[in-house]
């Protein structure tokens, strides 16, 4: 299998630092903004961004985690997964609420997530930034902010790494034909 790095290091940071500004320009004024990054490295980067846009906007923006294993529609086909913690640090009522994730693909564990969200309350919004749109979705949702559009195949993956989970920062993508 061929390995390919797409982004280093200093690219993720540049991708991470304009989401950051598109999604501050993007709600200026939201008092009631949060970001939920599902986990793993989504909430990993939804750390990231917060910090970055607490920066920008010269006020905090809090992070969260939302664990979407109990919402997905695949369970019976896959290992038993655990469950991680979900962790909201605020009240959902009303909120902007940005979803947060490394790879967007099919689009079902960013319905899972929709589900999840209004488990915990009903936002007045729901975004969705990624850090990786690989495109072959299977239902109609769409990022507001990506970090960079990498079209692949079906027969390929592609694999985030973030400091904080693997000790560095990369995106590759395995398989395929050079």
């Amino acid at each position: 299998m061929t390995l390919r790095t797409l982004l280093q290091a200093d690219d993720v940071r540049r991708a991470i630092t304009r989401m950051a500004h598109e999604l501050v320009e993007h709600d200026p004024d939201a008092e009631r903004l949060v970001l939920l990054g599902i986990p793993t490295r989504g909430a990993v980067l939804a750390q990231r961004l917060a910090a970055q846009m607490t920066r920008i906007a010269g006020r905090e923006v809090p992070a969260g985690v939302l664990d979407t294993t109990l919402y997905r529609d695949d369970l019976a086909g896959q290992p038993t997964r655990p469950t991680r913690r979900t962790e909201i640090p605020v009240d959902l009522d009303g909120a902007t609420v940005v979803l947060v994730d490394d790879v967007l693909y099919s689009g079902r564990t960013v319905r899972a997530a929709l589900d999840a969200v209004t488990a915990f309350g009903r936002p007045a919004v729901v975004r969705l930034a990624v850090l990786v749109d690989r495109g072959h979705r299977e239902l109609p949702i769409r990022p507001d902010s990506v970090g960079r559009n990498l079209p692949s195949a079906k027969t390929e993956r592609v694999r985030v790494t973030l400091t904080e989970v693997d000790g560095d920062d990369a995106v590759t993508i395995e398989g395929g034909e050079q």
